[in-house]
């Protein structure tokens, strides 16, 4: 499948534009959707930053020429979504497919991602730290990833992981630090299903276990540029309350990792506004009270840069149950996939964002698709 063109072209925009996608296992083929309308529209991103499978997903767009981008994500989600049978790959088995499919994973593994570790590992000491080998997933990442054009730095990339010694959260950034294969696999290193993943000596673990987004790291870079950012969220914070014990452990998933990216987003707009009106309020300020030490530091916090925040949610009418960040069949991956790039073409014909920015607003955030389908607009 190649990039979509979409159907009109969109009017220029001056801000920088960044791609944030959250962590989410299987779900993250909703992500290849988002990237394929983009890849079709006017907002390229200058910067791809992921947390576990957005990790991986940022890989493969950094990690590949623009006109590859979308061809690569799409091989790499078709490779570890086998059909159930040949020939019937987008066959759509409903509840009892989606059941089945997590059951394959949870038993085989998933091809060119993760395997069962061999029987006989079990029985020498000491035994492994996890369920599952990720070599295939080694294997794949480096057959379809150009490292050598991530570390050219022609789009920026960051991807977070957790040090398992110290439990500190870790971004590495090619801005920083020459990227390779093990920063992409330690993000997504899941324990206890997947191993920890060894760097320069220390081992980490999926960034998810402390933030399931980086969005507040490309948001508080430094210089600090104004910004406009898709993030990408895998887990809808709204829901239904559930009526078995099937739903509310859906749910509970839901709200656990989407409080995270909740929590970071709100906490980076409140700190943001602050900043700006910290700006405005200088401006206002008599020579005598600028001379004061304590309004020469707190001058030192304002900031003028406006942020604008699209967030695109994966939110579907179909209890998916628990197991839907590993059921890795084919026909759902495909359904995650076109909603993706329906939810992205719909919000970019939207594009609330291009309506001037007030002058006293830090920080917007837009949600074309959500219920009522208004955008919402954070203020002071």
């Amino acid at each position: 499948m190649t990039g979509l063109r979409l159907p009109q072209r969109f009017p220029k925009y001056a801000k920088p534009v960044a791609l944030v996608l959250q962590g989410g296992g299987a779900l993250g083929s909703y992500q290849g959707g988002v990237y394929e309308a983009l890849a079709g529209s006017e907002y390229l991103p200058d910067w791809v930053a992921g947390i576990s499978i957005g990790a991986i997903n940022a890989a493969l767009i950094a990690g590949n020429v623009p006109e590859r981008r979308v061809e690569r994500l799409r091989q790499f989600w078709e490779e570890i979504t086998p059909p159930f049978w040949p020939g019937l790959s987008s066959l759509d088995l409903g509840d009892a497919g989606r059941q089945a499919g997590a059951l394959r994973a949870l038993l085989f593994g998933t091809p060119g991602f993760f395997r069962p570790q061999d029987a006989a590992a079990w029985l020498r000491l000491p035994p492994p730290s996890s369920v599952y080998d990720t070599g295939p997933l080694r294997s794949t990442l480096e057959r379809l990833i150009d490292f050598d054009r991530i570390n050219a730095r022609t789009v920026r990339f960051s991807v977070g992981a957790v040090n398992v010694r110290t439990g500190n959260f870790a971004y590495f950034d090619n801005a920083q630090v020459p990227i390779r294969v093990e920063h992409v696999m330690a993000s997504g290193a899941l324990p206890i299903s997947f191993p920890p993943v060894e760097i320069d000596g220390e081992f980490y673990w999926d960034g998810g276990l402390v933030s399931n987004t980086p969005l507040q790291y490309v948001l508080d870079s430094t210089p600090r540029v104004s910004r406009l950012s898709f993030q990408v969220d895998l887990f809808p914070a709204r829901g239904p309350v559930p009526s078995t014990i099937q739903e509310a452990q859906e749910r509970e998933k839901d709200i656990r990792y989407s409080s995270r990216t909740r929590a970071a987003t709100d906490g980076f707009a409140t700190r943001h506004d602050i900043c700006h009106l910290i700006d405005l309020l200088w401006e206002k300020l008599p020579p005598e009270v600028r001379a004061l030490d304590e309004a020469q530091a707190l001058h030192g916090y304002g900031c003028r840069t406006s942020m604008d925040i699209v967030e695109l949610i994966y939110r579907t009418d179909v209890a998916q149950g628990q197991s839907k960040d590993y059921e890795f069949s084919r026909a759902t991956m495909e359904a995650r996939w076109s909603q993706g790039r329906a939810d992205a073409l719909a919000t970019l014909r939207a594009a609330p964002w291009l309506a001037p920015t007030p002058s006293e607003v830090g920080v917007r955030t837009f949600d074309v698709l959500r219920p009522g389908n208004m955008p919402t607009v954070s203020v002071p």
